[in-house]
């Protein structure tokens, strides 16, 4: 079967099992998941699902929604594979086990395994009645080029590392729900973020050096900003919340908003007026009261909310909502 070549991958493909008279899912499926991933074997036919593949530089990000099911990848699949790859997958719902090479780990909702396509393996999606998975499809050399030894890559939950596993989810989660709206060079950028954080998991040489990635930095930054955002409308908000939240010190914390211009405070302070600005803008909400939307993004009293808006929009959020 014809597979995707790189530079197909910058565009977005999607299949739908749906769209196809019953007797020819599996065919479909079977085809879908080889264009997408590489020559693999699904083993149940007769069931509805849908595969979407986005680019992401020189990988791609493989989202695959179905029932439970066995894959495999066989002798025979990795000989009619022009090249190798490895799979980073990012369970959605559902659990599935891997099995390759005599080991075997399980993914649940949230969690990251990584395993290669160089030996055989099966994928068990066996729990949930709805099963969703995002794959990254990770060519083989953009991996081995950050190993600093001859890469031998067992089935692995890199999630679990106690350095880089919540930075390795957060990145694989952004990846995946933004890869539509960024730009190519965004997705490409991250992408690379994201297997600088897979390398530094898989060496333990590069453990010495984490503090000093510069992916990691990256990555730090992008938990850092998600953290600040996810609890915004919090009164009191602080540093040490947040540190704590994303598993880093405070004053690592500071370094990093010192680094991108700015401090943790000012970036607190915008993203709440940025929020109250939109809000008083939504028709949905017109009769709320102004001091009520101010109470929501954390800022407990009216006329400090007022004097900050004014600076900041250069009038009152009166006349903003009215404008």
């Amino acid at each position: 079967m014809q597979q995707i070549a790189a530079a197909d991958r910058s565009r977005r493909l999607s299949w739908n099992t749906a769209d196809t008279r019953p007797g020819e899912q599996f065919a479909y499926y079977r085809e879908a998941i080889c264009q997408a991933f590489m020559n693999l074997t699904p083993a149940t036919p007769g069931f509805l699902a849908r595969v979407e593949t986005v680019g992401l530089g020189d990988g791609a990000v493989n989202r695959v929604s179905f029932p439970e099911h066995v894959v495999r990848r066989s002798a025979a699949d990795i000989a009619a594979s022009s090249r190798r790859c490895y799979y980073l997958n990012l369970k959605l719902a559902g659990r599935c086990r891997i099995q390759q090479a005599g080991r075997e780990i399980s993914l649940s909702p949230g969690q990251v395994g990584i395993f290669d396509s160089g030996q055989r393996f099966a994928l068990l999606h066996d729990r949930g009645p709805a099963l969703q998975v995002a794959s990254f499809w990770v060519p083989a050399e953009a991996l081995d080029e950050r190993l600093p030894t001859a890469p031998e890559v067992a089935p692995a939950r890199v999630s679990d590392d106690p350095f880089v596993g919540h930075l390795i989810t957060e990145t694989a989660q952004v990846l995946n729900t933004s890869a539509l709206r960024a730009s190519d060079a965004d997705n490409a950028r991250l992408f690379g973020v994201l297997l600088d954080l897979v390398a530094l998991s898989l060496s333990r040489s590069g453990r010495a050096g984490v503090a000093e990635s510069a992916g990691l930095a990256d990555a730090t930054w992008l938990a850092l900003r998600r953290a600040v955002d996810g609890r915004l409308r919090e009164p009191g908000l602080g540093v040490a919340a947040i540190a704590a939240a994303i598993g880093i010190s405070e004053r690592y914390v500071h370094k990093l908003f010192e680094r991108a211009g700015t401090t943790f405070a000012s970036h607190v302070m915008d993203r709440r007026l940025d929020g109250a600005a939109r809000d008083l803008r939504d028709p949905a909400i017109a009769g709320r009261a102004i001091g009520d939307i101010a109470f929501d993004w954390g800022f407990s009293d009216l006329s400090h909310f007022t004097r900050r808006f004014r600076h900041r929009f250069g009038c009152t959020p009166r006349d903003w909502r009215r404008g």
